[in-house]
């Protein structure tokens, strides 16, 4: 007597099919989530007025690149995550030096490398020297005698009368700086990973 079993459906097929759904499933949640949380953290800093610019360092990487598979992953980062980590984080910042911090006031102008211009380099600029105003209450003051441009901005007086001279306030002079927390990153990472088996369960059964 021959006997001749067969399996219907063939469980192998229907196995490699369910890990196909998987893989398909897992690879779709987490590139979804992946964009989704890229989105929101580059949304909170152009919310908190940070700019686009800083707003566009934040990038996205998926795995496997091409494909799918059940290990797929998404990696999230910033391109200047020392920036966006202190607005995240809202530090102390005191000086390197264990001296002043200075912050320009609108009448020193920007620097010509970008950014906050230093003491050094306006003076280099501007041929002015700076004088340092200790304040007991509020912070000291670095000043240079000048006169003011249509923009605001302090510079050398060619008034050989002394017309339009004025004393302006060029640098603040503080020991510290308490930067304002204005981002939450780990509230969007923490949302996009609660909502990662719920997007898998919904890709799977479908």
């Amino acid at each position: 007597m021959k006997l001749k079993l067969t399996i219907d459906p063939d469980i192998v097929a229907m196995m490699q099919a369910e890990i196909a759904a998987g893989e398909k499933a897992v690879t779709t949640a987490m590139r979804e989530a992946g964009a989704g949380l890229k989105s929101a953290w580059r949304g909170q800093i152009t919310g908190a007025g940070l700019g686009t610019r800083l707003g566009n360092s934040i990038r996205l990487a998926t795995y496997p690149r091409g494909g799918e598979s059940l290990n797929a992953a998404a990696l999230i980062w910033s391109n200047v995550p020392v920036i966006v980590g202190a607005h995240d984080t809202g530090p102390l910042i005191r000086s390197r030096n264990g001296f002043w911090l200075a912050i320009p006031t609108p009448a020193a102008g920007k620097s010509t490398r970008g950014g906050r211009i230093t003491p050094g380099e306006w003076e280099r600029r501007t041929g002015l020297r700076l004088r340092f105003i200790y304040r007991r209450r509020g912070p000291s003051l670095l000043v240079a005698e000048g006169r003011l441009n249509s923009k605001g901005r302090a510079v050398a007086s060619r008034a050989k009368t002394g017309r339009g001279l004025t004393t302006a306030p060029i640098f603040l002079l503080v020991p510290q700086v308490k930067l304002r927390k204005r981002l939450d990153l780990a509230r969007d990472a923490e949302r996009a990973i609660d909502g990662v088996p719920g997007r898998i369960v919904a890709g799977w059964s479908d």
